[in-house]
């Protein structure tokens, strides 16, 4: 069964790795995919070790996710700076 306490975890452990990565000089166009491949490995080897249609499908889902919520941000912060 999947616990989904653990996706949202996994989704804000991928949007904090990708902001490292752009911190260290990843262009910005490559985050989103940067986002899925960890999001996929997350999926894979802890959300559902031992299924990898589950741990693939969940991984796309903490992939897709952390774009989201990375994209929903700087499109809030964008509109405050008015």
């Amino acid at each position: 069964m999947i616990n989904f306490q653990d996706i949202g975890l996994m989704s804000a452990v991928v949007m904090g790795l990708s902001q490292v990565a752009k911190e260290l000089g990843v262009k910005v166009k490559l985050i989103p995919l940067l986002n899925l491949i960890l999001g996929i490995m997350a999926g894979i080897f802890y959300i559902s070790p031992g299924n990898f249609k589950v741990g693939l499908l969940s991984g796309i889902t903490i992939g897709l996710s952390a774009s989201g919520f990375y994209s929903g941000v700087k499109n809030v912060r964008q509109e405050f700076r008015g």
